[in-house]
């Protein structure tokens, strides 16, 4: 098997041929703005077990234990601002050149940078709703409840559970979303999957099942994934430098 290309070049080459590319994005895009990986030393769950959705449902002290660390993640969160990497795959989609970012993020820096089709698998932290009525409500005015002392808001129009629109381990992932990344995934024809493990599912499958469907694979990631010896590229260089070099190169400049 021939060895992945490392070269800025190539992910060039690649993109230009391309008729429909497609980003898929994890943490490490993020991190380049301030946002800790949850699952890192020091990260959010190093410090809190994550809860689990059924749990959610049934337990006050599961609900108690969920704000807690929402309450520390929305800090982590509320002040990061987009950085080249998001800055560059906006004017990448701008100038036609890849149609979708398809993302495991939850902080909604990508739809700042000015990326228009988003699609997030794992929901968002900017607001949260109403497990009964559906009500919704913005992140920041939940954060503000916290932060006065209430430990597990409830809805104000039905006293129902609220919670963020993040996707909780157990909860199902949106379907209308799922469906969505699953068809630009057998479609592309170059998949760039940067700053992701590859290792939770189903999301990882995305990138793997674009290869396995006759696609261009480009890995930008500081560390191995499983999909390395898959890829025609992998970039293991900061992200936001070579998502930078890779617009400038198709001659588009970014904010």
């Amino acid at each position: 098997m021939t060895s992945p290309s490392t070269s800025i070049s190539d992910v060039v080459r690649l993109l230009s041929a391309s008729k429909l590319a497609v980003a898929f994005t994890g943490a490490g895009i993020s991190t380049e703005s301030g946002v800790p990986d949850f699952r890192s030393p020091g990260g959010v769950w190093s410090r809190y077990q994550p809860v689990y959705y059924h749990d959610f449902l049934a337990s006050e002290a599961a609900r108690r234990q969920y704000w807690r660390m929402k309450k520390e993640g929305y800090r982590e969160l509320k002040d990061a601002k987009p950085n080249n990497g998001h800055h560059a795959l906006a004017a990448l989609e701008a100038a036609g050149k890849i149609v979708a970012v398809i993302t495991q993020n939850i902080d909604g820096l990508h739809q700042d940078a000015g990326s228009r089709r988003v699609l997030e698998l794992h929901g968002t932290s900017r607001y949260c709703i109403c497990l009964q009525c559906s009500a919704r409500y913005e992140g920041d005015l939940i954060y503000q409840r916290l932060e006065a002392g209430i430990e597990i808001p409830l809805c104000d129009q039905c006293g129902g559970l609220i919670k963020s629109a993040t996707i909780s381990f157990g909860q199902a992932l949106p379907v209308d979303v799922l469906t969505e990344a699953f068809d630009l995934s057998m479609h592309t024809d170059l998949m760039l999957a940067i700053g992701s493990s590859l290792a939770v599912e189903p999301a990882a499958s995305l990138p793997l099942q674009a290869k396995q469907n006759g696609a261009h694979l480009v890995i930008i990631n500081r560390t191995e994934t499983p999909l390395d010896g898959l890829a025609d590229v992998v970039i293991r260089e900061p992200i936001g430098e070579s998502l930078a070099k890779v617009a400038r190169e198709l001659g588009h400049e970014i904010r």
